[in-house]
Protein backbone atom coordinates (compact mmCIF):
# COMPACT_ATOMS: atom_id res chain seq x y z
CA UNK A 1 0.00 0.00 0.00
CA UNK A 2 2.90 2.37 0.68
CA UNK A 3 4.22 1.90 -2.86
CA UNK A 4 0.76 2.45 -4.34
CA UNK A 5 0.33 5.61 -2.26
CA UNK A 6 3.71 6.92 -3.41
CA UNK A 7 2.82 6.19 -7.04
CA UNK A 8 -0.46 8.11 -6.83
CA UNK A 9 1.19 10.93 -4.86
CA UNK A 10 3.95 11.51 -7.41
CA UNK A 11 1.28 11.57 -10.13
CA UNK A 12 -0.54 14.33 -8.25
CA UNK A 13 2.78 16.15 -7.82
CA UNK A 14 3.52 16.07 -11.55
CA UNK A 15 0.07 17.52 -12.32
CA UNK A 16 0.96 20.44 -10.06
CA UNK A 17 4.32 20.69 -11.82
CA UNK A 18 2.51 20.97 -15.15
CA UNK A 19 0.48 23.91 -13.85
CA UNK A 20 3.58 25.62 -12.42
CA UNK A 21 5.64 25.14 -15.59
CA UNK A 22 2.77 26.37 -17.75
CA UNK A 23 2.69 29.56 -15.72
CA UNK A 24 6.48 29.88 -15.96
CA UNK A 25 6.28 29.49 -19.74
CA UNK A 26 3.64 32.22 -19.92
CA UNK A 27 6.16 34.67 -18.42
CA UNK A 28 9.29 33.50 -20.22
CA UNK A 29 7.67 32.93 -23.60
CA UNK A 30 10.02 30.18 -24.78
CA UNK A 31 8.90 26.67 -23.76
CA UNK A 32 12.45 25.39 -24.18
CA UNK A 33 13.95 28.00 -21.86
CA UNK A 34 11.21 27.42 -19.29
CA UNK A 35 11.86 23.68 -19.42
CA UNK A 36 15.61 24.25 -19.07
CA UNK A 37 15.04 26.39 -15.96
CA UNK A 38 12.81 23.69 -14.48
CA UNK A 39 15.33 20.93 -15.21
CA UNK A 40 18.26 22.99 -13.89
CA UNK A 41 16.50 23.72 -10.59
CA UNK A 42 15.55 20.06 -10.23
CA UNK A 43 19.15 19.05 -10.88
CA UNK A 44 20.46 21.41 -8.18
CA UNK A 45 17.86 20.12 -5.71
CA UNK A 46 18.80 16.49 -6.36
CA UNK A 47 22.51 17.35 -6.14
CA UNK A 48 21.98 18.78 -2.65
CA UNK A 49 19.95 15.75 -1.55
CA UNK A 50 22.61 13.40 -2.93
CA UNK A 51 25.40 15.21 -1.09
CA UNK A 52 23.40 15.30 2.14
CA UNK A 53 23.21 11.52 1.86
CA UNK A 54 27.03 11.45 1.83
CA UNK A 55 27.14 10.18 -1.75
CA UNK A 56 29.31 11.27 -4.63
CA UNK A 57 27.62 13.13 -7.47
CA UNK A 58 29.54 11.15 -10.05
CA UNK A 59 29.92 7.50 -10.98
CA UNK A 60 33.01 5.35 -11.08
CA UNK A 61 34.85 4.52 -14.28
CA UNK A 62 34.20 0.85 -13.57
CA UNK A 63 30.45 1.37 -13.69
CA UNK A 64 30.73 3.38 -16.90
CA UNK A 65 32.73 0.58 -18.48
CA UNK A 66 30.68 -2.38 -17.25
CA UNK A 67 27.07 -1.18 -17.46
CA UNK A 68 25.08 -1.19 -20.73
CA UNK A 69 25.02 2.10 -22.63
CA UNK A 70 21.24 2.49 -22.34
CA UNK A 71 21.35 2.79 -18.57
CA UNK A 72 22.61 6.40 -18.88
CA UNK A 73 20.07 7.77 -21.37
CA UNK A 74 17.00 8.14 -19.14
CA UNK A 75 17.47 11.91 -18.94
CA UNK A 76 17.71 12.24 -22.73
CA UNK A 77 14.48 10.25 -23.15
CA UNK A 78 12.83 12.68 -20.73
CA UNK A 79 13.98 15.64 -22.83
CA UNK A 80 12.72 14.01 -26.04
CA UNK A 81 9.38 13.34 -24.33
CA UNK A 82 9.13 16.95 -23.15
CA UNK A 83 10.16 18.72 -26.36
CA UNK A 84 8.12 16.48 -28.66
CA UNK A 85 5.01 17.13 -26.56
CA UNK A 86 5.50 20.83 -27.26
CA UNK A 87 5.68 20.12 -31.00
CA UNK A 88 2.59 17.86 -30.97
CA UNK A 89 0.18 20.45 -29.60
CA UNK A 90 -0.39 22.56 -32.77
CA UNK A 91 -0.84 19.47 -34.93
CA UNK A 92 -3.29 17.30 -32.98
CA UNK A 93 -4.63 19.61 -30.24
CA UNK A 94 -4.49 19.52 -26.46
CA UNK A 95 -6.62 16.41 -25.88
CA UNK A 96 -4.77 14.11 -28.26
CA UNK A 97 -1.44 15.52 -27.10
CA UNK A 98 -2.40 14.26 -23.64
CA UNK A 99 -3.97 10.95 -24.72
CA UNK A 100 -1.48 9.60 -27.28
CA UNK A 101 1.59 9.64 -25.00
CA UNK A 102 -0.48 8.07 -22.20
CA UNK A 103 -1.48 5.27 -24.58
CA UNK A 104 2.18 4.74 -25.43
CA UNK A 105 3.21 4.72 -21.77
CA UNK A 106 0.61 2.11 -20.77
CA UNK A 107 1.33 -0.18 -23.74
CA UNK A 108 5.11 0.03 -23.43
CA UNK A 109 5.03 -0.38 -19.66
CA UNK A 110 3.04 -3.60 -20.06
CA UNK A 111 5.39 -4.91 -22.76
CA UNK A 112 8.49 -4.18 -20.66
CA UNK A 113 7.03 -6.01 -17.67
CA UNK A 114 5.83 -8.97 -19.73
CA UNK A 115 9.17 -9.62 -21.44
CA UNK A 116 11.52 -8.25 -18.77
CA UNK A 117 13.19 -5.75 -21.08
CA UNK A 118 15.98 -3.50 -19.76
CA UNK A 119 16.73 -6.00 -16.98
CA UNK A 120 13.25 -5.53 -15.47
CA UNK A 121 11.65 -8.29 -13.43
CA UNK A 122 9.20 -10.25 -15.59
CA UNK A 123 5.56 -9.78 -14.70
CA UNK A 124 3.56 -11.77 -17.28
CA UNK A 125 0.31 -10.27 -18.51
CA UNK A 126 -2.79 -12.20 -17.45
CA UNK A 127 -6.28 -11.88 -18.86
CA UNK A 128 -7.42 -9.98 -15.75
CA UNK A 129 -4.52 -7.54 -16.06
CA UNK A 130 -5.29 -6.96 -19.73
CA UNK A 131 -8.92 -6.20 -18.85
CA UNK A 132 -7.69 -3.88 -16.10
CA UNK A 133 -5.40 -2.06 -18.55
CA UNK A 134 -8.26 -1.64 -21.02
CA UNK A 135 -10.47 -0.28 -18.24
CA UNK A 136 -7.71 2.10 -17.17
CA UNK A 137 -7.27 3.36 -20.75
CA UNK A 138 -11.04 3.77 -21.10
CA UNK A 139 -11.12 5.77 -17.87
CA UNK A 140 -8.29 8.01 -19.08
CA UNK A 141 -10.00 8.65 -22.41
CA UNK A 142 -13.37 9.36 -20.73
CA UNK A 143 -11.78 11.76 -18.24
CA UNK A 144 -9.46 13.61 -20.59
CA UNK A 145 -11.04 13.44 -24.04
CA UNK A 146 -14.81 12.93 -23.74
CA UNK A 147 -15.71 16.33 -22.21
CA UNK A 148 -13.99 18.15 -25.08
CA UNK A 149 -15.62 15.90 -27.68
CA UNK A 150 -19.08 16.51 -26.20
CA UNK A 151 -18.45 20.26 -26.06
CA UNK A 152 -17.39 20.42 -29.70
CA UNK A 153 -20.42 18.39 -30.72
CA UNK A 154 -22.74 20.73 -28.83
CA UNK A 155 -21.08 23.73 -30.45
CA UNK A 156 -20.98 22.03 -33.87
CA UNK A 157 -17.21 22.60 -34.00
CA UNK A 158 -14.63 20.36 -35.55
CA UNK A 159 -10.91 20.42 -34.79
CA UNK A 160 -8.70 21.61 -37.62
CA UNK A 161 -5.37 19.80 -37.25
CA UNK A 162 -2.48 20.70 -39.53
CA UNK A 163 -0.28 18.32 -41.49
CA UNK A 164 -0.91 14.57 -41.31
CA UNK A 165 -2.67 13.90 -37.99
CA UNK A 166 -2.04 10.13 -38.17
CA UNK A 167 1.73 10.56 -38.22
CA UNK A 168 1.61 13.01 -35.32
CA UNK A 169 -0.63 10.65 -33.33
CA UNK A 170 1.82 7.79 -33.91
CA UNK A 171 4.64 10.08 -32.81
CA UNK A 172 2.66 10.82 -29.63
CA UNK A 173 2.32 7.09 -28.90
CA UNK A 174 6.04 6.62 -29.59
CA UNK A 175 7.18 9.32 -27.17
CA UNK A 176 4.83 7.86 -24.57
CA UNK A 177 6.68 4.57 -25.03
CA UNK A 178 9.93 6.47 -24.46
CA UNK A 179 8.48 7.85 -21.22
CA UNK A 180 7.78 4.33 -19.93
CA UNK A 181 11.25 3.25 -21.04
CA UNK A 182 12.74 6.14 -19.06
CA UNK A 183 10.94 4.92 -15.93
CA UNK A 184 12.44 1.44 -16.36
CA UNK A 185 15.94 2.74 -17.08
CA UNK A 186 15.96 5.09 -14.09
CA UNK A 187 14.74 2.28 -11.88
CA UNK A 188 17.55 0.03 -13.08
CA UNK A 189 20.09 2.83 -12.62
CA UNK A 190 18.87 3.28 -9.04
CA UNK A 191 19.57 -0.41 -8.36
CA UNK A 192 23.04 -0.20 -9.94
CA UNK A 193 23.94 2.94 -7.96
CA UNK A 194 22.20 1.64 -4.81
CA UNK A 195 20.39 4.98 -4.61
CA UNK A 196 17.22 6.21 -6.29
CA UNK A 197 18.26 9.77 -5.42
CA UNK A 198 21.61 9.44 -7.18
CA UNK A 199 19.89 7.89 -10.21
CA UNK A 200 17.38 10.74 -10.37
CA UNK A 201 20.25 13.26 -10.18
CA UNK A 202 22.12 11.61 -13.07
CA UNK A 203 18.92 11.54 -15.12
CA UNK A 204 18.18 15.21 -14.44
CA UNK A 205 21.79 16.27 -15.10
CA UNK A 206 21.86 14.57 -18.50
CA UNK A 207 18.42 16.01 -19.30
CA UNK A 208 19.55 19.51 -18.33
CA UNK A 209 22.61 19.28 -20.57
CA UNK A 210 20.42 18.06 -23.43
CA UNK A 211 18.00 20.95 -22.96
CA UNK A 212 20.88 23.43 -22.84
CA UNK A 213 21.92 22.28 -26.31
CA UNK A 214 18.33 22.69 -27.56
CA UNK A 215 18.05 26.18 -26.04
CA UNK A 216 21.34 27.31 -27.58
CA UNK A 217 20.26 26.05 -31.01
CA UNK A 218 16.62 27.18 -30.93
CA UNK A 219 16.83 30.39 -28.87
CA UNK A 220 20.54 31.29 -28.97
CA UNK A 221 20.67 31.72 -25.21
CA UNK A 222 18.58 32.32 -22.09
CA UNK A 223 17.66 35.97 -22.60
CA UNK A 224 13.92 35.51 -21.98
CA UNK A 225 14.36 33.96 -18.51
CA UNK A 226 14.58 37.42 -16.91
CA UNK A 227 10.90 37.98 -17.76
CA UNK A 228 9.97 35.65 -14.92
CA UNK A 229 11.96 37.65 -12.35
CA UNK A 230 11.12 40.87 -10.56
CA UNK A 231 8.28 42.14 -8.37
CA UNK A 232 4.79 40.82 -8.81
CA UNK A 233 5.87 37.34 -9.90
CA UNK A 234 4.65 34.46 -7.67
CA UNK A 235 7.39 32.68 -5.74
CA UNK A 236 6.11 29.26 -6.74
CA UNK A 237 7.12 29.84 -10.39
CA UNK A 238 10.46 28.27 -9.50
CA UNK A 239 9.33 25.06 -7.80
CA UNK A 240 8.40 23.13 -10.95
CA UNK A 241 11.87 21.63 -11.08
CA UNK A 242 11.60 20.47 -7.47
CA UNK A 243 8.27 18.78 -8.19
CA UNK A 244 9.66 17.16 -11.32
CA UNK A 245 12.66 15.91 -9.35
CA UNK A 246 10.35 14.27 -6.80
CA UNK A 247 8.42 12.62 -9.65
CA UNK A 248 11.56 11.17 -11.29
CA UNK A 249 12.88 10.10 -7.89
CA UNK A 250 9.60 8.35 -7.12
CA UNK A 251 9.64 6.54 -10.47
CA UNK A 252 13.24 5.42 -9.95
CA UNK A 253 12.28 4.05 -6.53
CA UNK A 254 9.02 2.36 -7.55
CA UNK A 255 9.87 0.78 -10.93
CA UNK A 256 11.95 -2.08 -9.44
CA UNK A 257 9.25 -2.70 -6.82
CA UNK A 258 5.99 -2.47 -8.76
CA UNK A 259 7.27 -2.91 -12.31
CA UNK A 260 7.10 -0.30 -15.04
CA UNK A 261 3.49 -0.96 -16.05
CA UNK A 262 2.02 -0.56 -12.58
CA UNK A 263 4.25 2.41 -11.75
CA UNK A 264 3.04 4.17 -14.91
CA UNK A 265 -0.63 3.40 -14.27
CA UNK A 266 -0.61 4.49 -10.61
CA UNK A 267 1.22 7.69 -11.50
CA UNK A 268 -1.29 8.37 -14.29
CA UNK A 269 -4.14 7.88 -11.81
CA UNK A 270 -2.58 10.48 -9.53
CA UNK A 271 -1.81 12.78 -12.46
CA UNK A 272 -5.40 12.79 -13.67
CA UNK A 273 -6.82 13.19 -10.14
CA UNK A 274 -4.41 16.07 -9.50
CA UNK A 275 -5.25 17.64 -12.84
CA UNK A 276 -8.95 17.60 -11.96
CA UNK A 277 -8.16 19.32 -8.65
CA UNK A 278 -6.11 22.00 -10.44
CA UNK A 279 -8.93 22.59 -12.93
CA UNK A 280 -11.73 22.54 -10.34
CA UNK A 281 -10.14 25.11 -8.02
CA UNK A 282 -7.93 27.02 -10.47
CA UNK A 283 -4.81 26.19 -8.46
CA UNK A 284 -1.37 27.70 -9.18
CA UNK A 285 -2.65 30.30 -11.59
CA UNK A 286 -4.51 27.82 -13.81
CA UNK A 287 -7.76 28.80 -15.48
CA UNK A 288 -10.67 27.41 -13.45
CA UNK A 289 -12.51 24.64 -15.29
CA UNK A 290 -15.18 23.00 -13.13
CA UNK A 291 -15.12 19.20 -13.20
CA UNK A 292 -18.08 17.68 -15.05
CA UNK A 293 -19.83 14.42 -14.05
CA UNK A 294 -18.45 12.48 -17.02
CA UNK A 295 -14.91 13.12 -15.72
CA UNK A 296 -15.81 11.60 -12.36
CA UNK A 297 -17.19 8.58 -14.24
CA UNK A 298 -13.90 8.31 -16.11
CA UNK A 299 -11.91 8.56 -12.88
CA UNK A 300 -14.02 5.80 -11.31
CA UNK A 301 -13.43 3.60 -14.38
CA UNK A 302 -9.69 4.27 -14.16
CA UNK A 303 -9.67 3.32 -10.45
CA UNK A 304 -11.53 0.08 -11.24
CA UNK A 305 -8.90 -0.77 -13.86
CA UNK A 306 -6.07 -0.01 -11.45
CA UNK A 307 -7.61 -2.26 -8.78
CA UNK A 308 -7.83 -5.14 -11.28
CA UNK A 309 -4.21 -4.63 -12.38
CA UNK A 310 -2.91 -4.61 -8.81
CA UNK A 311 -5.03 -7.20 -7.05
CA UNK A 312 -5.31 -9.82 -9.78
Amino acid sequence: MLSITIGIAIGIIVSFQTAVNSRLRSFIGSPYQASFVSFAIGTLFLAVITLLGHQSLWVSGTLLATQPWWIWIGGLLGVIFLTTNILLFPHIGAVQTAIMPILGQVIMGSIIDNFGWFSATKQPLTLIKIIGLLLALAGIIITVALPGILQRRNQLQRPTPTGNPLLWRLLGVFIGALGATQTTINGRLGLVLHSAVHAAFISFLIGTLGLLVIVLIANHGLKEVRRATGPGKPWWLWIGGLLGAVFVLGNAYLAPILGTGQTVVFALLGQIAGGLLVDQFGLLGATRKPVVPVQLLGLATLIAGVVMIRLF
